[in-house]
């Protein structure tokens, strides 16, 4: 039995490894020369809620990649304005991790293999078309492409090509799968009529950092400057994608985390005015490189779906990350993809598909989000475990858990404990 998975990101990467563990042939297909896509830009892990959905990845049998995260992370439980429990991993030592992680698996990478169209019968998937013209078939397929890209987008939607890691002119565009086989794409908007929203974070050279900021993010993984009043704008927290961090403390300062370099958390930031910081007055941006005037533009391909992660509409085709839904995070996309790689499995079998209950943050996640997409209203919000709605959410429903042996012990009492890791064929 064969699986195909469609993008290498966080989500991709999952799904790949609990096809895999439920014992299927499984091949990915990456357009780019790495994987983890957005993951070699982000580096934050285990903040707030999203410590309850690791352990319950772990508890579930998919804890490879947290694992793999966490071996790689430069500090961990760090604070920074309302995050607790935060874990950075070192952005520049994480791909080559997880490619191992992969490839110790037996997992077949394609890499710089772009896949731009698929055969169809009646609701069925048959195969997949390459850009050099090659055509590959498998059983089930799983779409993890994102929802960022391709250039036009981020001109239409955005300040243009921010010249970002997922690197469209020199890979190809974003082809949405989905969309291929006949399905609708869906749109977050972050205003009326307007798609789309800004990556949240830049990366800053830590070596272009004064010597006490640098000795200061080196020590403990955090540095807070003040942005000149003058220079302070509230009104640009609206277009960020990551809602848990649009709050009046990342307008009023420059927030940098350690992920190996700098992380900004501003979605762009003129240069010259960056410069008027102290400590960052030979700043210098590496990723966006045009991170002075733009970010990438995401959530402009959302595929509809059900709780179990398969696309609505083909019986064969799986979804997972921010194709499946407006979800902002890697652990997100590890949630999703796990559970999507698995029920991949299942749906060739013919078994039923595993839907997670809502008694998990996961599963609450998974289900809310959907439900939350069908509305006007709720495609202009994002759903994290980490802040803004769905972690008031998680807190109130009392699934914000930081007791490990207590996550353990509801994953045993829903008999779900290493579900992942059951091998069905």
């Amino acid at each position: 039995m064969k699986v195909i998975v469609i993008g290498g990101g966080w989500s991709g990467c999952m799904a790949a490894i609990t096809a895999k563990r439920a014992g299927a042939q499984v091949a990915l297909y990456e357009k780019t020369d790495m994987l983890l896509g957005l993951g070699n830009a982000g580096g934050i892990m285990r903040n707030n809620g999203r410590y309850t959905a690791a352990e319950e990845l772990i508890a579930l049998g998919a804890g490879d990649l947290i694992h793999v995260t966490d071996g790689n992370s430069r500090h961990k439980n760090v604070e920074f304005p309302s995050h607790k429990n935060a874990w950075f991993y070192d952005v520049n030592k994480i791909e080559p991790a997880v490619v191992k992680c992969l490839k110790d698996m037996d997992i077949e990478l394609n890499m710089i293999t772009r896949v731009v169209d698929v055969e169809k019968e009646e609701n069925k998937i048959k195969g997949i078309y390459l850009s050099n013209g090659e055509y590959v078939v498998a059983d089930v397929f799983i779409e993890t492409t994102g929802s960022t890209g391709p250039m036009g987008n981020c001109l239409k939607y955005g300040n243009g090509c921010s010249m970002c890691v997922l690197r469209c002119p020199a890979f190809g565009p974003r082809v949405s799968i989905s969309y291929r086989a006949g399905i609708e794409d869906l749109k977050g908007e972050r205003e009326e009529d307007v798609y789309g929203a800004f990556s949240g974070s830049c990366k800053l050279a830590k070596s272009s950092l004064g010597d006490e900021v640098m000795k200061e993010l080196n020590e403990s993984g955090v540095v807070i400057l003040k942005v000149p009043e003058e220079d302070v704008n509230l009104d640009k927290l609206k277009v960020k994608v990551c809602q848990q961090y649009a709050l009046k403390e990342f307008a009023e300062n420059m927030i940098l985390l350690d992920t190996g370099d700098a992380k900004l958390m501003t979605s762009y930031y003129p240069l010259d005015k960056l410069r008027k910081i102290k400590g960052l007055e030979k700043a210098k941006y590496i990723d966006p490189i045009a991170g002075g005037k733009g970010n990438s533009i995401r959530y402009l391909s959302v595929a509809p779906r059900t709780n179990n992660m398969r696309v609505v509409g083909l019986d064969n085709l799986f979804c997972a990350g921010e194709k499946s839904g407006l979800f902002v995070g890697h652990t997100e996309a590890m949630c999703t993809g796990a559970l999507a790689g698995h029920n991949a499995v299942r749906n060739y079998l013919g078994m039923p598909l595993l839907i997670l209950p809502n008694a998990l943050a996961i599963g609450d996640l998974i289900s809310y989000a959907n439900e939350k997409m069908k509305s006007k209203e709720g495609r202009r919000n994002r759903y994290t475990f980490a802040g803004a709605e769905y972690f008031k959410r998680m807190q109130e429903r009392g699934l914000y858990i930081l007791d490990i042996d207590d996550i353990k012990k509801k994953v045993a009492k829903l008999n779900l404990t290493d579900i992942f890791k059951e091998k069905l064929i």
